[in-house]
């Protein structure tokens, strides 16, 4: 079992910036893959970013150059750093942690922050 808590939501203005923080507990957090995807009103939640196990990273176009994940396996963390940042990046922002063992899935979710982008 893998408890997931994500922290650094909050208000930004158009072209700011915000990090998102993603606490992982109970497992051997070096062995997951952790995402963050985001869920705006009205939409499907869509994977923002995701970095391996082995730390390769891969983004969609809709925030590759502004947004960078990373993990300090140290720290059992990953961050989102999220620069110029656009209203339409308005969502709920959850971090996903995942890793298979075999045939099975062991998959966890956050329970979400909320970032705002407006002025």
């Amino acid at each position: 079992q893998v408890q997931v808590v994500e922290s650094g939501g909050g208000l930004a203005q158009p072209g700011g910036s915000l990090r998102l923080s993603c606490l992982a507990s109970g497992s051997i957090f070096r062995d997951y893959a952790m995402g963050w995807y985001r869920q705006a009103p009205g939409k499907q939640r869509e994977l923002v970013a995701v970095i391996t196990s082995g730390s390769s990273t891969n983004y969609p176009e809709s925030v590759k150059g502004r947004f960078t994940i990373s993990r300090d396996n140290a720290k059992n963390t990953v961050y989102l750093q999220m620069n110029s940042l656009k209203p339409e990046d308005t969502a709920v922002y959850y971090c996903n942690a995942e890793k298979y063992s075999g045939p099975l899935l062991y998959n966890y979710w956050g329970q979400g922050t909320q970032v705002t982008v407006s002025s």
